[in-house]
């Protein structure tokens, strides 16, 4: 996963020191990983919204359901 998104050009791997030690390894956003970054949170925070106000409504629904039912 890593390498196709340094082969993409989102992810640029730098090694800090010369050891076999891959903690010793940065990877880094490149500013097109920055920006393909950005709209992968745009589009999960829009579909997050629209769940919510998808569940909102239902919520209000089956509240004035409720409230129906309630006075009869």
């Amino acid at each position: 996963c890593l390498k196709a998104l340094i082969d993409k050009g989102w992810v640029k791997v730098n090694n800090f020191r010369s050891s076999e030690n891959k903690a010793a390894y940065a990877y880094l956003l490149t500013p097109s990983g920055l920006e393909e970054k950005a709209r992968i949170t745009v589009r999960f925070l829009r579909q997050r919204i629209r769940d919510y106000e998808r569940i909102k409504r239902e919520i209000e629904e089956l509240m004035a359901e409720l409230n129906g039912s309630e006075s009869v």
